[in-house]
């Protein structure tokens, strides 16, 4: 499922933007993009995350801007200054040159200030972070679960037509025997109108045909299967994964169907309803 979550926590000393994306997918897959001073905080983000979300190709982007002034300092390198300072007198003597060492010149060369950034409070940072996520990603379940009624609307709608279709089938299935007892009668009739017709073998015929073009089973398993989709769709919550299995399942039903239908009408349908199963499981692969 796509879905789109956006926080901002900012005070005196900083702002934290979480921004979070998702398309579908059939897995989880999250892509965290942060700044490298929250690098050891990823596996806890990542944590905090698969608490709410599932299903999906996830993006993550944090940024982070510290306001506070005393975030970086002048550091010193006496030792590096040292060397420098050396290195110059030896020049001097090496080569008869006046020494025309300040303070200002050596403070130029590099490494002998540089600025480094002070360490932070890592569990007060934390707080804040986690804060802008935990908010961000309600947002974002918020965008999901809109989706997602939507969702469910449409698929309850092609599951009851789905049901339609399978009565339909268990409607029609009883004619197609008595049809073909008819039409073999018929023949026999027609290949030696002097011939007695035989009742027991023509039971007999008829009977291993029946049971040759059955759908019974099939017809209670698929009705089920439909069923309990629908009760799981109503129930809620992550269900993606289960519901894909039970599609699955009808597929394989819908496919004995058509390998035994002997009639136009129920070849139709049966495909009808395949090309339902079939939107039925793209759709359930957006579901979490």
């Amino acid at each position: 499922m796509t879905g789109f979550g956006r926080s901002e926590v900012i005070n005196e000393d900083r702002k934290i933007v979480v921004e979070i994306k998702a398309v579908n997918h059939r897995y989880c897959d999250m892509n965290i993009k942060l700044p490298k001073r929250f690098n050891h905080f990823e596996a806890d983000i990542r944590n905090l995350l698969k608490e709410k979300i599932q299903r999906g190709k996830v993006d993550i982007y944090i940024t982070y801007e510290d306001y506070s002034k005393s975030n970086v300092c002048v550091k010193y390198n006496k030792e590096i200054a040292a060397e420098y300072i050396g290195y110059l007198k030896q020049m001097a003597e090496e080569f008869d040159i006046v020494s025309d060492i300040k303070t200002s010149g050596v403070g130029r060369f590099p490494e002998v200030f540089t600025l480094e950034e002070q360490s932070s409070d890592d569990e007060k940072t934390w707080e804040y972070l986690k804060a802008s996520i935990e908010e961000a990603c309600d947002m974002f379940v918020d965008a999901r679960i809109k989706e997602g009624e939507n969702l469910k609307t449409d698929l309850i709608a092609k599951l009851d037509n789905m049901l339609e279709i399978v009565a339909f089938i268990e409607e029609k299935s009883p004619e197609l025997i008595s049809d073909y007892k008819k039409r073999l009668i018929e023949k026999i009739e027609e290949l030696n109108a002097n011939t007695q017709i035989d009742d027991q073998r023509i039971a007999l015929e008829v009977t291993l045909y029946a049971d040759k073009i059955c759908v019974d089973e099939e017809i209670v398993r698929l009705k089920s299967h439909i069923e309990s989709t629908k009760n799981i769709l109503l129930e809620g919550g992550a269900v993606g994964r289960k519901l894909d299995f039970i599609a699955q399942e009808m597929n394989r039903e819908a496919n004995t169907i058509l390998s035994k239908a002997n009639s136009l009408q129920i070849s139709d349908r049966g495909i009808e309803l395949k090309t339902e199963i079939e939107k039925v499981r793209e759709q359930i692969q957006n579901i979490e």
